[in-house]
């Protein structure tokens, strides 16, 4: 009873988002380090997969959108061709702190931020994964398919790399 399901069934369809949606938006953040574009990206492979849900096998959906989304991002870049930057995300303040406390924290993440994006890729995706996703170092090895001790390497290089800017940065203030 080897039963092969439709990508065009809407519910099949509804399932393969629910499922890998979340995870290939993730993988497209740490790898390219743009949330907002990731996000986009993924909506449009997924909409790239309804329309040719005729054409593809069920078993071979999710390759496709992460072929399909990886292919997409680097198209973007090229166009782009714009430093990579992190999603500005809204730090919710309470009304009791002043102005120059947001002002500070705000600057701090610009710089946070920047440094991140600035790490070179496999850096940054080991990095991401590690203090994000709350990957182990050896789950991190087995889904980007390298040793335990590269893994230990890069994410040791970033937090170096981190550590460096850090440290310009305090003798600025």
């Amino acid at each position: 009873m080897n039963q092969s399901f439709s990508v065009c069934d809407e519910d099949v369809y509804n399932n393969l988002y629910l499922k890998h949606a979340e995870s290939l938006r993730n993988h497209l953040y740490f790898k390219f380090g743009n949330l907002k574009q990731a996000e986009d990206i993924v909506q449009e492979s997924f909409i790239k997969l309804w329309a040719k849900c005729n054409s593809v096998i069920y078993e071979k959906a999710v390759g496709f959108l992460y072929t399909i989304a990886k292919n997409m991002f680097i198209d973007s870049l090229r166009q782009q061709k714009v430093a990579l930057k992190f999603e500005k995300n809204h730090i919710e303040t309470s009304d009791i702190e002043d102005p120059y406390f947001h002002l500070r924290t705000k600057e701090f993440k610009q710089k946070i931020e920047a440094t991140i994006s600035a790490l070179p890729e496999k850096q940054r995706e080991a990095f991401l994964l590690n203090r994000i996703e709350k990957l182990t170092f050896k789950e991190i090895a087995n889904r980007l398919e390298i040793s335990q001790t590269a893994v230990e390497n890069r994410i040791s290089k970033a937090l170096l790399k981190l550590k460096e800017i850090t440290e310009l940065q305090k003798r600025k203030i």
